[in-house]
């Protein structure tokens, strides 16, 4: 015969059974509750204060109470230390206030991270530093602190995750602004390899080009091939606001070259373009040019030293400097000719 069990004896309290099952529950829900707070009250209201000796407090010292809990000290301690902090925030009551054996009511599970650390890098001075930064970016520091003593695992993710080598990036970037050695490192680093300084120099083009649509649509101010500032007119500082606001407008990681070298390309036929256009302008253009042209030659020929003259010499040196000396005088009279008469 098949026993028919009454559905309410089946949920009778079974005596031995169902009361490990309570207390395992309750406990449960209290760290699901409060987390690590659950584990830290109870070292706090058992581990007597620094400063206490053990004929002032029924309180065991740290090391005891690891003992008893058969892990270490500094285990222990660590959490002595994330209650030492909340304490000094008002988030729990001081260690002095407690006793053994008593509740409190905890804070919210998500608070313990901002106070545990679990790693003892975190008491170094570097570690102190990646504490204070995974706080500013709002992130616990335990994940920092990982990243950190494992840089294997960083390069590796690195490599493999566009997104973590853009974050990273970032972060150098940032860093870079504060940090010397960095930068002379980074330097170097660009400066031995081809390709970096291909796309360096690359970049630094694009940025100047971009630089001088910018000069035009901000400043209003041209600069004509023979170096020449002058006011931009009005038609073409519009016509530069319009190229620049098409090079703002691109994303972050798209390519400027092209648009830039349009730009720039644009601009500076426009300026040509203007320069022309003004007689007045275009004589002032080519009196510009001259005279820039007759500073250089000026200062190459002011450097130029004659004590080694008899160990230097050959005739075709000698030969080019009378071509040269007839082409000057020859330019002396086309000036002297267009003179204007007194």
């Amino acid at each position: 015969m098949t026993a028919v069990l009454d559905p309410s004896a089946q949920s009778a309290p079974i005596q031995g059974v169902l009361d490990p099952i309570s207390c395992d529950a309750r406990d449960f829900g209290a760290y699901a509750r409060a987390g690590g707070w659950t584990f830290a009250l109870k070292v706090a209201r058992s581990v007597r204060p620094g400063g206490q000796s053990a004929a002032e407090t029924p309180k065991v010292s740290a090391k005891e109470f690891a003992e008893l809990a058969g892990c270490s000290p500094e285990r222990v301690m660590r959490h002595y230390k994330a209650w030492d902090r909340a304490a000094d925030d008002g988030l729990v009551p001081h260690f002095e206030v407690l006793v053994p054996g008593q509740d409190i009511e905890l804070p919210d599970a998500e608070a313990w991270q901002t106070y545990y650390v679990s790693r003892s890098s975190a008491t170094s001075e570097r570690g102190s530093a990646i504490t204070e930064a995974a706080a500013a970016e709002g992130i616990r520091p335990t994940k920092a602190l990982e990243v950190a003593e494992n840089p294997t695992a960083l390069r590796a993710a690195i490599l493999a995750d566009p997104s973590t080598a853009q974050a990273a990036r970032a972060a150098l970037l940032d860093r870079v602004k504060e940090d010397p050695a960095l930068q002379a490192e980074l330097a170097r680093d660009i400066a031995r390899t081809d390709e970096l300084k291909k796309a360096v120099a690359t970049e630094t083009r694009a940025a100047d080009r971009i630089g001088y649509v910018r000069q035009i649509a901000e400043k209003g101010q041209i600069r004509t091939p023979a170096g020449q500032t002058l006011d931009a007119p009005a038609e073409l500082r519009s016509e530069a606001e319009r190229h620049l606001s098409l090079l703002d407008e691109l994303d972050e990681g798209e390519d400027t070259g092209e648009w830039a070298t349009e730009a720039y390309d644009t601009m500076k036929n426009l300026v040509v373009e203007t320069v022309e256009a003004d007689p007045e302008l275009r004589v002032q253009e080519r009196r510009t040019k001259f005279y820039s042209s007759l500073q250089k030659a000026t200062k190459v020929f002011e450097e130029l030293t004659f004590d080694d003259a008899d160990d230097i010499y050959e005739d075709d040196m000698v030969q080019r400097l009378e071509e040269l000396q007839q082409a000057i005088g020859s330019c002396i009279t086309a000036l002297r000719s267009a003179a204007p008469r007194p």
